[in-house]
């Protein structure tokens, strides 16, 4: 594979810098030696002595494919990896500031749904300020009886609660997921509205220490059945509760200057809640 300097993409390069580091790869910077030891040999020797003129030239030689080739090429790519950072940088906190920005559903009863095969899905029951009201583990994909069992379980959520919401989370068993709930609302007069929402880094807050500090008693999964369900009614709220670079806003985050990389990501999320600014009587102490 090869592509000019002035052609390749910031996620290219960084890739494969990361697949020559590993040593996956070989990385050379190609260029035309011949051209620049003519110019050095050219602009450098005076003398018109043969004798002279052939000892400074092997001295030039050796000087450029010794020191200067090496310095040369590593300058280059040191040149072209800090200008990758800063476009990788600048599309990550563009997708942050997206992500935060999602419209919310609204502060509505919501129910969170963390899917899951063999482990089951995860259903917790918020209130419309977030507060947690209830938590069921579900069986859907486990046999036709406990299907049965798990629909009767999510009507009777959605109708003692009141949920007006719905958040099924994006990751594995997702689509069977949403199809089980769908079938379930067919079934409810009125029934709520049924979101996919987008769950990463939801299991780095359950485990984290804001989340054991929010709800101590709880286990990791209850936590994160309702992180999904508070990302629906506001995505903001909930997600400066994390850190930027668990959300996974974009690629080879670990590749970049991860100081401006951090920099970067928190300026995004404080011009974020400073644009849509919050309510002192329901926000967080992160938020704050």
């Amino acid at each position: 594979y090869q592509k000019p300097v002035r052609a390749i993409a910031p996620h290219n390069l960084l890739a494969l810098l990361r697949g020559s580091k590993e040593g996956v790869l070989k990385l050379l910077l190609a260029f035309e030696e011949d051209e620049i030891l003519d110019y050095l040999l050219s602009s450098q020797l005076r003398s018109r002595q043969t004798e002279v003129k052939d000892f400074y030239a092997a001295f030039v030689k050796d000087g450029f494919n010794r020191l200067m080739k090496a310095s040369l090429t590593s300058e280059v790519i040191a040149e072209r990896k800090s200008w990758a950072d800063e476009a990788s940088i600048q599309t990550f906190a563009e997708n942050l500031r997206n992500l935060l920005l999602s419209a919310p559903a609204g502060m509505k009863p919501t129910l969170g749904v963390a899917p899951g095969f063999r482990t089951g899905c995860k259903v917790a029951a918020i209130s419309g300020t977030g507060q947690y009201l209830e938590y069921e583990a579900i069986y859907t994909h486990s046999g036709m009886g406990k299907r049965l069992d798990a629909a009767t379980v999510i009507a009777r959520m959605v109708k003692s609660h009141g949920i007006a919401l719905i958040a099924v989370g994006n990751g594995t068993a997702s689509r069977e997921t949403e199809a089980f709930i769908a079938e379930v609302l067919a079934t409810i007069e009125n029934p709520p509205v049924k979101v996919t929402v987008n769950e990463s880094g939801a299991s780095i807050y359950s485990a984290s220490e804001v989340a054991i500090a929010e709800f101590p008693n709880l286990d990791v999964t209850v936590r994160g059945a309702i992180s999904i369900a508070r990302r629906l009614q506001d995505p903001l709220a909930e997600l400066v509760k994390l850190d930027p670079k668990s959300i996974g806003v974009g690629q080879y985050q670990h590749d970049v200057d991860l100081k401006r990389l951090k920099q970067r990501l928190d300026e995004s999320v404080e011009s974020c809640v400073n644009y849509v600014v919050v309510d002192l009587n329901t926000a967080s102490k992160e938020l704050l």
